[in-house]
């Protein structure tokens, strides 16, 4: 038999297949996509769902600091059916919880065709549980893996992915999880998986460096305390943000944007006067506070702007507006408290505590997940967007879109309050 054939209809010499076991619950979507194509003896199915997954192995922490970037397929698995040296590979679902050593780096079956180390070992996916399955790894069966490979869009995007054993559902925890659902969501990873690798032990440290310039646990700790306590976001939003609010609690109601306007300046000026009297205070020119309220008739702009098109895509209803983009802050540091975590800048333990502060603090700041969603997302397009309404914005309307209304969302099943 062909080795095409071989591997599409999973012969004896392709992969080892265990005997049949009984109904089990998969703890995510891959796995289940494993077990099920497995128990058919589909093996196209198999690999077309492999295909699309995020591959995990682990190394050691040492070697991975010594040389960030390098790989080492040191750790073997002896196949019980293959009876032979197996590299062993793990989907997401299937991680064990974070440890200081070893750490796992993260790759994809298009990575393995072309990086596969040696002819000698096979392919072990999930080994000891039931979607476990054996391949051998040959130049002509890595080609069967490469058409699969390359009909199957990877990385994964704007899917909603829910760890249904070994990450919580309800209660605090899973809460405070959901407050980082919208980067989930895009991302296609995980939602509520409180034992996190992410993108691999390497690469989180390196998203870290790249996006945060944090290299320590010193600067993580650092970063999510501000990003806890609303203070990552700029203070000028806050200010015009919450001059809005000031006035609706006032006046009852909506704001116009010219009394809003007029108001901002009275007080940005007034606030200036204050400081000039304030010994302990520098000076500050009449034309810097005149740019300071140019500065804040535009932000004024395009938060009416955003909120526009808001309302127009459904994120916020009729008639309401933002009142702080501290929603921003408290995802982020949901979504940091798992970074740190899968670049080893804290344990299991001190994550669980950073993300349970984070859904306290949107609870208390917050009334309900679409307050606290159009929140994020403005404090998101404002940082980065530019009134382009690209990836920036469209990737989270996609996510919020999806946590409304996918039955299985954490947002439709956790109380905000």
């Amino acid at each position: 038999m062909s080795p095409d054939l071989t591997a599409e209809r999973g012969g004896p010499d392709e992969g080892h297949v265990a005997p049949p076991v009984p109904s089990w619950q998969a703890p995510g979507d891959t796995e289940r996509g494993l077990y099920e194509a497995k128990t058919r003896g589909d093996w196209a199915a198999y690999f077309d769902v492999l295909a699309a997954a995020d591959l995990y192995h682990p190394m050691s922490r040492a070697r991975a600091d010594a040389r960030p970037g390098w790989v080492s397929y040191t750790t073997t698995y002896w196949g019980p059916g293959p009876r032979a040296r197996c590299l062993a590979f793990f989907t997401d679902g299937m991680l064990p919880a974070p440890v200081p050593d070893p750490v796992f780096f993260e790759v994809d079956l298009d990575q393995l065709v072309k990086d596969w180390p040696q002819e000698d070992p096979w392919l072990a996916i999930n080994p000891g549980s039931p979607c476990e399955a054996f391949f051998p790894a040959t130049a002509a069966h890595r080609q069967v893996w490469r058409r699969h490979a390359d009909r199957t869009p990877h990385p994964r995007r704007n899917q909603l992915r829910t760890l249904w054993a070994g990450g919580p559902l309800h209660g605090p925890v899973a809460h405070g999880l959901a407050c980082g659902a919208l980067l989930c969501v895009s991302n296609a990873s995980l939602w509520n998986a409180m034992g996190w690798h992410g993108t691999g032990y390497v690469r989180e440290r390196k998203r870290l460096r790249e996006w945060w310039d944090i290299t320590s646990r010193e600067e993580w700790l650092s970063a999510e305390e501000a990003l806890l306590g609303g203070r990552m976001s700029s203070p000028f939003w806050g200010l015009v943000l919450g001059i809005r609010s000031a006035l609706a609690r006032d006046f009852g109601g909506m704001v116009e944007v010219d009394h809003w306007r007029q108001v901002t300046s009275r007080v940005i000026r007034s606030r200036a006067v204050a400081q000039e009297i304030t010994p302990e205070v520098a000076h500050r020119s009449d034309s810097e506070t005149e740019a300071q309220v140019a500065g804040a008739q535009r932000l004024i702009g395009r938060i009416t702007r955003y909120e526009a098109r808001f309302r127009a895509d459904g994120l916020l209803a009729d008639g309401r507006f933002v009142h702080t983009v501290e929603a921003w802050d408290y995802g982020r540091a949901s979504k940091m408290a798992r970074w740190g975590l899968g670049a080893r800048f804290c344990d299991v333990a001190e994550a669980e505590q950073a993300v349970l502060r984070a859904g306290r603090v949107s609870r208390i700041n917050y009334r309900s997940w679409e307050d606290f969603s159009a929140a994020y997302i403005l404090g998101r397009c404002l940082h980065f967007d530019e009134e382009e309404f690209g990836d920036w914005y469209g990737d989270m309307l996609n996510a919020h879109r999806i946590l409304m209304t996918d039955p299985n969302s954490p947002w439709l099943n956790i109380p905000f309050k």
